[in-house]
């Protein structure tokens, strides 16, 4: 029998997406001037306030007010009419200095001897329904939001958007996990004031589905955009009036969207969020080097879909457990835990190793913070810096290491493929 999934995806304007981009982007400052910043920052937004907490071991100082103030108006709260903008919202300090007693138990003579940051488990996933590896809804959630925020910066077809904005995507599955087709759509939008709310929900709602959907489609693979159909139920601003949004709706948090961030519901997640962390936090680390192994894996042919799971204790640089699930795709004759026994051999996950494999200490995190951190192109650009205690900084950096199918060919030669 058929069955539906459904995952979502929030915009970059969503207040618990401010707070990451905010938190990662102090993050970023650290680790450009001081590459060994051990940096652990948690950001709260509410109406016309940030607060900024959490713990920091660096060589370096930065304005920490002026970035997160930059953070907000690069993301459209420029406007005293949303209650909530870079210019005029207060800004509050919490940072102080790391514990010695959790920083003893991660630094190291050796570098290489680097224990992990904190305990717990984390996981990575690939399947092959998209060509990106990632689950079909999210992804397609992602380019909704991803759109509409392109939409909302032109000021041109859709010129009454704001900044907060939510998606939602629900697909048929027949029973051998193929899908058939996208069985509704959810599309939560802030919006200027209308005078009449009647004509407001209806102009919006002929905007997502005429202008909107069609930029989402021509985005995707032909198979992909036949799974659009004229039988989809859509449900636009289903609550009706979305004027007050953002921080000035409801408080935002780093750490909240850890769903969003990763796999949209589809293989686990061991509860660790990303955004404000360095990569000495193998929440982070890990979560990414684990996502580096499935993709390769099953880009590789070892299996379809792949679920791998790392484990960790504080202070100890091996880890406790690697775990590997194929979901019954594999295409080896080998069992799960035989892969997962060669995928130990093939990957060094120690802490330092994965920093160093992934180039994890680099300032390479605000373009993680909104959309996804799993699913992107790898890419090089240049970042400039600024800091009033340090002067300017060019880097030129590569985002999203692990994305990169660069151990397609090991693990074929590994598995025998």
């Amino acid at each position: 029998m058929a069955y539906l999934f459904t995952s979502e995806s929030v915009s970059e304007g969503h207040p618990d997406k401010i707070a990451d981009q905010i938190s990662d982007t102090l993050l970023d400052n650290f680790l450009a001037f001081d590459p060994e910043s051990k940096v652990a920052c948690e950001t709260l937004v509410t109406t016309g306030q940030v607060v900024l907490a959490g713990e920091v071991k660096s060589d370096t100082y930065i304005d920490v007010q002026n970035i997160a103030r930059g953070v907000i108006n690069d993301i459209g709260y420029t406007k005293g009419a949303y209650q909530f903008s870079g210019d005029s919202c207060g800004v509050i300090s919490l940072i102080h200095e790391q514990s010695q007693d959790i920083n003893q138990g991660v630094d190291r003579a050796s570098k290489e001897e680097q224990g992990a940051g904190d305990q717990g488990m984390m996981f990575g996933y690939a399947t092959k329904e998209t060509e990106n590896y990632m689950p079909l809804a999210l992804d397609i959630s992602h380019r909704i939001m991803i759109e509409l925020a392109k939409l909302r910066r032109e000021e041109k077809d859709i010129p009454y958007l704001r900044p907060d904005a939510k998606a939602q995507v629900t697909i048929e599955y027949s029973d051998d996990n193929i899908p058939q087709k996208i069985v509704a759509i959810v599309v939560s939008t802030q919006h200027d004031e209308f005078d009449e709310d009647e004509k407001m929900l209806a102009k919006i709602k002929k905007d997502i589905i005429s202008i909107l959907i069609p930029r989402v489609k021509a985005g995707l693979t032909d198979d992909l955009a036949k799974l659009f159909n004229d039988d989809i139920t859509y449900h636009i601003n289903p609550t009706g009036k979305f004027v007050i949004g953002g921080p000035h709706g409801d408080a935002g948090l780093t750490g909240r969207k850890i769903i969003v961030d990763t796999y949209g519901g589809k293989g686990a997640h061991g509860g660790g969020a990303f955004s404000g962390k360095d990569p000495s936090k193998v929440d982070r680390s890990a979560a990414y080097a684990a996502r580096h192994i499935a993709k390769n894996l099953v880009a590789a042919g070892v299996a379809d879909e792949v679920l791998v799971q790392v484990s960790y204790a504080i202070g100890v640089v091996e880890p406790t457990s690697i775990f590997v699930d194929t979901y019954g795709t594999k295409k080896v004759d080998l069992s799960n835990g035989e892969i997962a026994t060669k995928v130990r051999e093939l990957f060094d996950m120690r802490p330092a190793a994965i920093e160093e494999r992934l180039k994890l200490r680099n300032p390479i995190y605000r373009e993680t913070a909104a959309y996804g951190h799993m699913g992107k192109d790898p890419q090089v650009i240049t970042k400039v810096f600024e800091s009033p205690y340090s002067g300017k900084i060019t880097k030129e950096v590569e985002l999203f290491t692990w994305e990169k199918l660069d151990y397609v060919d090991k693990v074929k030669e590994t598995f025998n493929l």
